[in-house]
C-alpha cells in the first residue's frame, strides 16, 4: 500500500506541474525537467510550478505529521494544527507584522509567522503543566482551546480597526501556494525535515502514551520528555506549514483517521503513513483548485476544506472514532 501511495504522489506531482491556467503535456514536461531550454514552457515549470509543487509536498507532510502527533499526545480524535493554539499563534504574529511593519509579502510573513506559533505553543504548554497534575491531555486541550480563543480576539480587533492590515491578512489566512518561489521553500524545509524525522522517532513513545501515563512508564516510556518532544515537532512542523501557506483546515484533522483505517492503531505506521497521504491529497487539492475556476483558482486551504468535511464524515460513519 505504501508502494501504490508513493506512485500516486509522484503522478499528483507530475499532474501538479502540467495543470494550470496553461496547461502543458506531460511529455513537454518532462523533456524540460531535467533539460532547462530558457523556453517559456521551461520558464513557467522551473520558476512557477516546480516550486509550488515542492512546497505543497513538505506542507502536505508537515501537517500531515503534526496532526498525527498531535491526536496520539491529547488522546484526543478531534485534535488538529488548531487546538494547541499554533495557527492562532502564527496568525497573530502575522497580523501584528502587517499592522506594525507593514509586512505584504510570503517571505515577509514567515518569520512572524513562525515566531507566533513557536511563542503560543510554548504558553499552551505551560499553562497546561501548571499545577499538580502536570501536562496532561486534557489540561492541554483545554489552555489550547483558550490561547487560540484569546488570540482570535486579538485579531479581530486588529482587523476591524485596520482594514488595510485585514486587505493584506486575508489573502494569507486563507490558505494557498500560488505565489510562492523557492524563496519561501528553503526557509521552512529545514524546520520541516527535522520536525518530520523527530516525528517518525516518536513513534514508539506514543504507543506507550496511548496506554495511559502510568502504563506507558512501565514500559519505559519518559511520559515528560516525550511530551516535550512532541510539542517541539508539532511547532516545528505546523509553525512552519502555517508559515510558508497559511492556515489549511481538516489535513491535520482527517489525514491521520484516514491512515489509522489503513494501518490500525500503531502510532508508528499512522505516522509514516500520514507523510504519504497528506501530502497527496494536499496537491491535489491544488491541482483541483486551479481546474474548477480556470483562468482563475481556488485556494488550496478552500479546496482541502470543501473536500475535507465530506471525507471525515464519511470516516466517521465508516467506524466509531476510536479513543487515542
Amino acid at each position: 500500500m505504501a508502494v501504490v501511495l508513493f506512485a500516486l504522489v509522484v503522478l499528483v506531482s507530475l499532474l501538479s506541474v502540467a495543470i494550470g491556467s496553461r496547461t502543458i503535456p506531460l511529455s513537454e514536461v518532462l523533456g524540460v525537467l531535467f533539460s532547462p531550454d530558457g523556453s517559456q514552457t521551461s520558464t513557467i515549470v522551473h520558476e512557477l510550478r516546480i516550486p509550488r509543487t515542492l512546497l505543497g509536498l513538505i506542507v502536505g507532510v508537515a501537517l500531515g505529521l503534526a496532526g498525527a502527533v498531535m491526536q496520539a499526545l491529547t488522546r484526543n480524535p478531534l485534535a488538529d494544527p488548531g487546538l494547541l493554539g499554533v495557527n492562532a499563534g502564527a496568525a497573530v504574529a502575522v497580523v501584528g507584522g502587517i499592522a506594525v511593519f507593514g509586512i505584504g509579502t510570503a517571505v515577509g510573513y514567515l518569520p512572524f509567522a513562525m515566531a507566533g506559533a513557536a511563542v503560543a505553543s510554548l504558553v499552551v504548554y505551560l499553562l497546561g503543566a501548571a499545577g499538580r497534575s502536570g501536562a496532561t491531555p486534557v489540561r492541554l486541550a483545554l489552555a489550547g482551546v483558550a490561547v487560540t480563543a484569546a488570540l482570535t480576539a486579538v485579531i479581530e480587533a486588529l482587523t476591524l480597526l485596520d482594514p488595510a492590515t485585514f486587505d493584506r491578512y486575508r489573502f494569507w489566512v486563507v490558505g494557498a501556494l500560488a505565489g510562492r518561489g523557492m524563496d519561501v521553500f528553503w526557509p521552512v524545509l529545514i524546520p520541516i525535515v527535522v520536525g518530520s524525522l523527530l516525528a517518525l522517532l516518536l513513534g514508539r513513545s506514543l504507543n506507550a502514551m496511548a496506554l495511559g501515563d502510568d502504563v506507558g512508564r512501565a514500559l519505559g516510556a519518559r511520559i515528560g520528555r516525550t511530551r516535550i518532544a512532541s510539542g517541539l515537532v508539532i511547532m516545528l512542523l505546523a509553525g512552519a506549514a502555517t508559515a510558508a501557506a497559511g492556515p489549511i483546515s481538516f489535513l491535520g484533522l482527517a489525514v491521520p483517521h484516514a491512515a489509522r483505517a489503513i494501518t490500525g492503531p500503531d502510532n508508528r505506521w499512522v505516522l509514516a503513513y500520514s507523510a504519504l497521504l497528506a501530502p497527496l491529497i494536499l496537491v491535489g487539492a491544488d491541482v483541483i483548485g486551479r481546474v474548477v475556476l480556470r483562468p482563475g483558482e481556488l485556494g488550496v486551504g478552500t479546496v482541502t476544506a470543501i473536500l475535507g468535511a465530506p471525507i471525515f464524515i464519511a470516516l466517521v460513519r465508516r467506524r466509531r472514532v476510536a479513543q487515542l
